[in-house]
């Protein structure tokens, strides 16, 4: 049998129909790649607008106070709407302190839980418990301040409180306990509640991208499993562990709604943390839809640019570290 010869003329057809399609997948391309720049470029300026918006708006706001305190309203203590008097130190330092709490607590525990999940928990337990630390940070903000507000404050100020100022009174944040359960204590808990899974799961996509290799490498020359993750993983992931904290810190740095229902309304700074305080975030919700004048009103917009400068400069740090230092497999 001898094979049909194609008619004369086909390849060549067939070529230039095979250029034309490369053509217009190409052209396909390049409309597609510049449109995608497009997006991102309009997207990334249209965040930065609005972050200048926003500044803008709080720093007009702010200029009656600005104007009669200057600087010192960072170091005056006193808050006292009608009296004219208005200072942010106590708030500024309710708002560090419980910010601090926070992350001294919810690092390590959110940490823990990103090694047990990443490299110690069985597939099935850790598709199981990986959504739920993540459904932590869905729940709303005021469900946690009830939850703190009617449950974990009579146990602080009938169980914990008591116990930490009896066993460590000597140290001044123990002072004496409060019988509302309404503190600085509580509402640094809360806020703990808040940034661990944020952490958790920014640490637990760190731990899985660290390449098999190095860990299998680790382990031939006969380390164990903690010393694998101490020798090697810790190390490798440190510098987007310290960008994590960062953006829990950042989190903690801007809550209201639930601080509000469990720091107690004060307004002074003071060392035990036991006692009622108040932070920057707390204080604009509780007071600024009920504020008596001007400058009260350029008060609580001082407070909150105070607030934004602090929250824009903890996010833009974690960003230099991770691209400082790099991050697994930079």
């Amino acid at each position: 049998m001898t094979s049909a010869t194609p008619p004369a003329g086909t390849a060549p057809l067939k070529l230039a129909r095979r250029s034309r399609q490369s053509d217009s997948r190409k052209r396909a391309d390049r409309v597609g790649d510049l449109s995608l720049r497009l997006i991102c470029a309009g997207a990334a300026v249209l965040a930065a607008i609005v972050l200048i918006l926003i500044a803008k708006e709080v720093i007009e706001g702010a200029q009656p106070a600005f104007s009669k305190y200057g600087f010192s309203f960072v170091t005056h203590q006193e808050w006292a709407p009608p009296l004219e008097k208005f200072g942010g130190r106590g708030l500024i330092f309710g708002t560090l302190i419980t910010s601090a709490m926070a992350l001294f607590i919810g690092a390590p525990v959110a940490i823990s839980i990103a090694v047990f999940l990443a490299l110690l928990a069985p597939a099935g337990v850790r598709n199981v418990i990986s959504p739920l630390v993540e459904m932590l940070a869905a729940i709303p903000s005021v469900i946690l301040g009830f939850w703190g507000l009617l449950i974990l404050g009579p146990v602080l100020a009938n169980t914990v409180e008591p116990f930490l100022h009896d066993t460590f009174g000597f140290i001044p944040i123990f002072g004496a306990p409060q019988t509302t359960g309404a503190s600085i204590f509580n509402a640094g808990l809360i806020l703990t509640i808040m940034v661990i899974p944020i952490i958790a799961s920014v640490s637990r996509d760190l731990f899985m991208a660290v390449p098999r290799d190095l860990q299998d490498g680790a382990a031939a020359l006969g380390s164990t499993r903690w010393e694998v993750i101490r020798g090697v993983i810790l190390p490798t992931c440190l510098s987007g562990i310290i960008a994590a904290c960062l953006l829990g810190l950042g989190r903690a740095l801007g809550e209201a709604i639930a601080v509000a229902q469990v720091v107690g309304g004060g307004t002074e700074s003071h060392i035990s943390l036991f006692k009622t305080g108040g932070t920057m975030a707390s204080l604009i919700a509780l007071q600024f839809p009920s504020a008596i004048s001007e400058l009260h009103f350029g008060s609580l917009y001082y407070l909150a640019a105070l607030l934004l400068v602090i929250g824009v400069a903890s996010n833009l740090l974690a960003s230099w570290v991770g691209h400082r230092f790099g991050n697994v497999g930079g």
